[in-house]
């Protein structure tokens, strides 16, 4: 009798460690008590292979975090891998969540294999993914052999309308001033195609009302690499130096950094991507930097972080949702845009890009998202093979 007694005693015991020793999930929607609910939110960053300085991705999504934690008195961390290798991002998730981090904000395509290698372990933590599409995430998990994998209920994956920051950023061009225009993509993916794609549609509609589409040409190639490297340089000097394109829309990971190497030589002018990188360009040349076609991750972060305070995270959960223009008139709404705060272009103006921003989110300008073939236009496009 004592020995049975003593079993269930140390039974008992075994249950109490376990239950102390589980972590606390994210609050549910059903969860009443916000204030009660913040107190449990920690918020983690992973960067994916750069770090908070690097003026793009990972700058602009800690920044992002660590002002919503501030704001909200939630405690945050960031943890940066120790290489550039799916292995080094999934320690670091991992550490985190040891750590009992509880929502986890990932940013950029290179987390596609980390998260389906954690988040179906991890229910209790939340993942938040930056420019992590259904391909991406897909085609990791059928290189696992998890065929027919779907994003968990603990998951959100945000990718962008990236045609239309791209059709900003070549309407603003036209609308400046240029006419000999250049787009270098990196890789011939779907969102890089989307951003070239927008940018042809903005410099004909620009061309078009200004009736100077025959004056208007767009060199357009990809790269075919993410990275800029001295074949994509020199191939940049031809087009600045011998074609006479005056500013080159860069986009496509570090490619830009070519498209830089060679304007700095003529005076040449670049067009930044994905975050406002007015800083990083114009350290090549004075006033380099045109502007850039952003993709609202401070605001994705934000919302998403927003949503689980709030007890709405149901709107976002186990989705991967293409985010775009939510506003005619908050610009820092919406999660595809153009810097207003670095603003150097005279003749298009803020006051002429808010007017554009309301009749593109209002319908009265189309932009088409296919990737199926280039846009017609009645400006010279001229489409070339890829670089490599």
């Amino acid at each position: 009798m004592k020995k049975i007694f003593a079993c269930v005693l140390a039974a008992a015991a075994a249950f109490a460690l376990i239950s102390c020793s589980k972590k606390e999930p994210v609050p549910s929607a059903t969860s009443s008590d916000s204030a009660s609910s913040a107190a449990k939110i920690r918020v983690a960053m992973v960067t994916d292979y750069g770090d908070i300085t690097d003026q793009s991705f990972n700058q602009t999504t800690y920044a992002a975090c660590k002002e919503f934690a501030a704001e909200n008195s939630l405690d945050f961390k960031y943890y940066k891998p120790s290489g550039d290798s799916t292995e080094a991002r999934v320690s670091s998730i991992n550490a985190a969540i040891q750590d009992d981090y509880n929502v986890l904000v990932l940013p950029g395509f290179a987390f596609a294999e980390a998260l389906v290698k954690t988040v179906d372990d991890n229910p209790e933590v939340t993942f938040i993914a930056l420019d992590v599409s259904e391909f991406d995430v897909t085609s990791s998990a059928e290189a696992m052999g998890k065929s027919n994998w779907k994003l968990p209920a603990n998951a959100f994956c945000a990718v962008y309308a990236e045609e239309i920051p791209g059709f900003f950023a070549g309407y603003a061009a036209v609308k400046e001033g240029f006419k000999h225009l250049g787009f270098l993509g990196g890789m011939s993916v779907p969102a890089v195609i989307r951003y070239g794609y927008g940018f042809v549609q903005g410099a004909e509609k620009a061309a078009s009302e200004m009736g100077i589409a025959k004056d208007v040409t767009i060199e357009y190639v990809y790269g075919g690499q993410f990275y800029g490297d001295q074949t994509i340089t020199a191939a940049m000097d031809t087009w600045y130096s011998q074609r006479g394109v005056e500013v080159v829309f860069a986009c496509g990971g570090g490619i830009w950094t070519s498209a830089c190497e060679a304007a700095a030589k003529v005076n040449g002018k670049v067009i930044g991507v994905d975050v406002d990188q007015t800083e990083l360009i114009n350290a090549y040349g004075a006033g380099m930097c045109v502007t850039s076609a952003m993709k609202g991750l401070g605001a994705t972060v934000k919302a998403v972080l927003k949503s689980i305070m709030d007890n709405t995270w149901s709107q976002y959960s186990g989705k991967i949702s293409s985010l775009g223009l939510v506003s005619a008139t908050d610009l820092d709404a919406n999660f595809v845009q153009l810097p207003t705060d670095t603003w150097v272009m005279k003749n298009f103006t803020v006051d002429d890009y808010k007017a554009l921003v309301a009749d593109v989110f209002n319908g009265k300008v189309a932009v088409s998202n296919s990737t199926d073939s280039e846009p017609s236009c009645t400006l010279t496009l001229n489409i070339y093979p890829n670089i490599k």
